[in-house]
């Protein structure tokens, strides 16, 4: 039996920022293969499985936008979170008003994708069922379905929600803008494939119940091209760089 899935995904703006961007935000002009696993973990998520992305269709003409907007430049204190729940004081309040900065960004907007994709069983937390495939599968479906989610799925950044997920049985490739399948075979150069985290997603101190996670993490390159819209992820796998 296949466990893979095919979804059709709307936006009104999108944000996948360019790792090589160190002041400004610059989106690539198609989204990363992790920030589309990111996506589906706010759908569903356990330690049990992992996602993986095997081909992205791009309907939309690729259009851009110039935006300003104001981000909070520092994050919340640790240190100052578990001193007050311990009763010691300190503060870990961040106060725009004093930590805000105004930051150019070149977004995207209009988009639709079709992405197709499979899970994978990790082994961790299977509790050893016989079925645990099956279960997730049924459990992703259902919840693909009725547009559950845990959590807003977003496109590359929370501030640029999805409009909408839909389950389909196949793609309409006749719904493709003829301006990107004029495009021909577009070589879109050196993209980030996903962040992996050291850890591997296991707790580094080997409990479950209160897991500590390590911020270790590198980041997976690899070298797709966008043939008549499509990108044959799985294809670009084989020459990932680190």
């Amino acid at each position: 039996m296949s466990y893979g899935f095919k979804i059709m995904v709307d936006g009104d703006y999108a944000c996948f920022t360019r790792t090589e961007m160190k002041v400004e935000r610059v989106s690539y002009d198609v989204p990363p293969p992790g920030a589309l696993e990111g996506m589906l973990k706010s759908v569903y998520w356990k330690p049990a499985i992992r996602y993986v992305i095997d081909k992205i269709i791009v309907f939309n003409p690729i259009d851009f936008i110039n935006i300003r907007r104001n981000e909070v430049k520092n994050k919340v204190s640790l240190s100052a979170m578990k001193s007050q729940m311990n009763g010691k004081g300190g503060d870990p309040c961040i106060y725009t008003s004093e930590e805000r900065s105004q930051r150019a960004s070149m977004i995207l907007k209009n988009v639709r994708y079709g992405v197709e994709f499979h899970f994978e069983l990790t082994g961790l937390k299977n509790d050893n069922e016989t079925d645990a495939e099956k279960k997730h599968y049924n459990i992703i479906k259902r919840r693909l379905e009725k547009g559950q989610c845990f959590r807003t799925p977003c496109l590359g950044c929370s501030e640029f929600p999805v409009r909408s997920i839909k389950l389909v049985d196949d793609f309409d490739m006749n719904q493709i803008s003829s301006s990107i399948l004029e495009s021909g075979d577009v070589d879109l150069g050196f993209m980030s494939y996903r962040v992996c985290f050291t850890d591997k997603g296991i707790p580094i101190n080997d409990d479950w119940d209160n897991p500590k996670f390590s911020d270790k993490a590198s980041t997976q390159y690899y070298r797709p091209h966008m043939i008549g819209g499509v990108i044959d992820v799985a294809k670009y796998m084989e020459v990932m760089k680190c």
